[in-house]
C-alpha cells in the first residue's frame, strides 16, 4: 500500500525523524493561509501516488504571496503526468505546503526489502535529488548498498559504513546516526516494504532532514496496523484493483487486451507469459486463489469485463484444491447476469474437470473450451487479432 508524502512525513515526525514544517491542504484558500503562516520562501507540492512530480510541474518554490497564489492555482486540480503516472496522469486533489530550507547538500537514502537475500538493505548515494534509476545506469559506483540481518538488526558499523559512503563530517555523522536508527525502526515496526528519501538534505548547520518522503507498506501486514490501513487513499488507486481487494482477489491492471482469470500466482504468471509468446498482451494479473468459491469467481468475472480494454477473456484453471465444476458454475452465473461482447476461452483441468466442462458445454453460452494450454493461448490471441 502506498501513502502520500504528507502522511509519510507525519509518520516520520512521530518517530523523531526530522522533516520540514508543513501542512496539507485540499482548498486553495487553506493552502494560501498555510503559506502565509510558514512565511517565504515556501514550497507548494502536489500530493499524488507517483514520482517525477517536479519535472511534471507539480512542485514549485514560492518566494512571495503572489508566487504562492500562482503555484497553488496551477497545481491544485491539475492533471499531473509523469513517467510513473502513465499518459493518463493523476488529478491533484491535495497539496503539501512546506517551509523553504537552505540546503548545503542533497543525498539519497532508502531502505527496502531485498527479496533475493531475504533481508533489509540500505541504499545510499551522494547524488540526491536525481532519479536514482538514472544514477544507477550512468554510474553504478555511486549507488551503495548495506545489507542488514533481519534478526540482529542495524548496528553502529552499518551506520558508519553508510555515513562514510555519503562523505559525512563528524558533526553530520552524529545527527545521521540518530536519523538512520529511527528510520530503520519505523521501517521494521510498521512492516514497510520501502522507505525512500530523495533528497535527504544537509543544512548549513549540519542538520539532517528528510526533504521528501515515500513509504510503501506490505499489504499482507496491514491487519496488524489499523493506523496505517486508515491512511489508504482509494482515489489514488486503480478502481478495478480497489473493487478486487474488497473480495480478496489478487488483481493488477495491465495495458493489454486479454483478460486473464487464473487460480494460483505461479500459473497466472505462466499464463501471461504464454499469451505474450503467441503475440498477445495480458490486460491484467488476476489470481482468484487456490481455494476459491463460486461467488469469488463471479465477482472476478465482473471485474474482468468491466475493463474496457479487454477484447477477449482467457480462463485458465487448474483444479487442485479448487473444484473446476465450482469455477464453471461461477462463470456461467456471472455471464447470465451481464451482457458479454467479447469471446471467452476456457481451460479447465484437474479436480472434477469432466463435470466442469459439462457445465460449460451445456450452458448454452458462447464459450470456447480447450484443454491444451498452448492451443488455448493461441486461440485467445487469434481472436483478439481477428484471425
Amino acid at each position: 500500500m502506498k501513502i502520500h508524502e504528507y502522511q509519510a512525513k507525519q509518520l516520520f515526525k512521530a518517530n523523531d525523524i526530522p522533516v520540514p514544517e508543513g501542512y496539507m491542504a485540499e482548498k486553495s484558500e487553506a493552502a494560501l493561509d498555510y503559506a502565509e503562516k510558514l512565511g517565504y520562501p515556501c514550497v507548494i507540492k502536489a500530493q499524488v501516488h507517483a514520482g517525477g512530480r517536479g519535472k511534471a510541474g507539480g512542485v514549485k518554490l514560492a518566494k512571495n504571496k503572489d508566487e504562492a497564489i500562482e503555484a497553488i492555482d496551477s497545481i491544485l486540480g491539475m492533471n499531473l503526468v509523469s513517467k510513473q503516472t502513465g499518459p493518463e496522469g493523476k488529478e491533484v486533489r491535495k497539496l503539501l505546503i512546506e517551509q523553504g530550507l537552505k540546503i548545503a547538500s542533497e543525498l539519497y537514502l532508502a531502505i527496502i526489502t531485498d527479496r533475493e537475500r531475504e533481508c533489509p538493505v540500505i541504499i545510499a548515494s551522494t547524488e540526491g535529488g536525481m532519479e536514482i534509476e538514472e544514477v544507477a545506469e550512468k554510474d553504478p559506483n555511486l549507488i551503495h548498498k548495506v545489507f542488514i540481518h533481519p534478526v540482529t538488526g542495524i548496528s553502529g558499523f552499518h551506520i558508519r559504513e553508510v555515513a562514510n559512503k555519503l562523505n559525512l563530517t563528524k558533526p553530520q555523522q552524529k545527527n545521521f546516526s540518530k536519523f538512520l536508527v529511527n528510520l530503520f525502526k519505523l521501517y521494521q515496526l510498521k512492516d514497510a516494504s520501502m522507505v525512500e528519501i530523495n533528497p535527504l538534505i544537509i543544512t548549513e548547520t549540519d542538520e539532517i532532514i528528510a526533504l521528501d518522503a515515500k513509504v510503501d507498506f506490505d499489504d499482507n501486514a496491514l491487519a496488524k496496523h489499523k493506523d496505517i490501513a486508515d491512511l489508504r487513499d482509494e482515489f489514488e488507486e486503480e478502481p478495478l484493483e480497489v473493487a478486487a481487494s474488497k473480495f480478496d482477489l489478487n488483481y493488477i491492471k495491465l495495458d493489454g487486451s486479454i483478460g486473464c482469470m487464473v487460480n494460483g500466482a505461479g500459473l497466472a504468471m505462466a499464463t501471461m507469459d504464454i499469451i505474450k509468446v503467441y503475440g498477445g498482451e495480458p490486460a491484467n494479473f488476476l489470481d482468484v486463489g487456490g481455494g476459491t468459491s463460486e461467488d469469488r469467481v463471479k465477482e472476478a468475472f465482473n471485474i474482468l469485463l468491466s475493463d474496457k480494454n479487454v477484447k477477449a477473456v482467457f480462463v485458465n484453471i487448474f483444479g487442485g484444491i479448487v473444484r473446476t465444476d465450482l469455477v464453471a458454475t461461477g462463470i456461467v452465473n456471472a455471464i447470465k447476469g451481464i451482457e458479454v461482447k467479447v469471446p471467452i476461452v476456457i481451460r479447465l483441468v484437474g479436480t472434477n474437470e469432466e463435470e466442469g466442462r459439462r457445465i460449460i458445454e451445456e450452458s448454452g453460452l458462447n464459450f470456447i473450451a480447450e484443454t491444451d494450454l498452448p492451443k488455448a493461448a493461441q486461440k485467445v490471441v487469434s481472436l483478439v487479432k481477428g484471425e
